[in-house]
């Protein structure tokens, strides 16, 4: 704060025995040492206040980022759900349009069991064969 050598403090202090006088320079001393301290404790006080405001509109800002980017990644989740809405409305309408519907061909002879036909889904399951039943009598 002040560049001020002992040298310098030296001479303070004798101009003020000098001046205020030996009786009186004790309570001088302890009444500026008060009066210092409280001003440094104001001036620390004035940071802090000041640290705590530019921390607050840190927060701020950021609280401002983060509400954007989630009311953007809310507006294109909502846009994607009404676009896949829109295209499995188009959907369930050609299905139960039958006149946009191709025609489907009916196949001439059975499949045989494994095999698939197009339009049908192989799950791999057969009918179970008949086993002959025991009778115990």
């Amino acid at each position: 704060m002040f560049d001020i050598g002992f040298s310098e403090l030296l001479v303070i202090g004798i101009v003020a025995l000098i001046v205020i006088g030996p009786e009186r320079l004790p309570r001088v001393a302890r009444t500026l040492g008060h009066l210092f301290g409280r001003m440094q404790r104001y001036v620390n006080d004035v940071k802090a206040d000041i640290s705590r405001e530019m921390e607050l509109e840190e927060l701020r800002k950021l609280q401002a980022n983060v509400q954007d980017a989630a009311r953007s990644f809310e507006d294109s989740v909502t846009r994607e759900i009404r676009e896949t809405e829109t295209q499995l409305q188009d959907v369930a309408d050609a299905v139960a349009d039958p006149q946009t519907q191709p025609p489907v061909e009916a196949p001439s002879a059975p499949a045989p069991a494994g095999s698939s036909t197009p339009g049908q889904l192989d799950l791999g399951l057969e009918a179970p064969a008949e086993s002959p039943v025991r009778r115990q009598g």
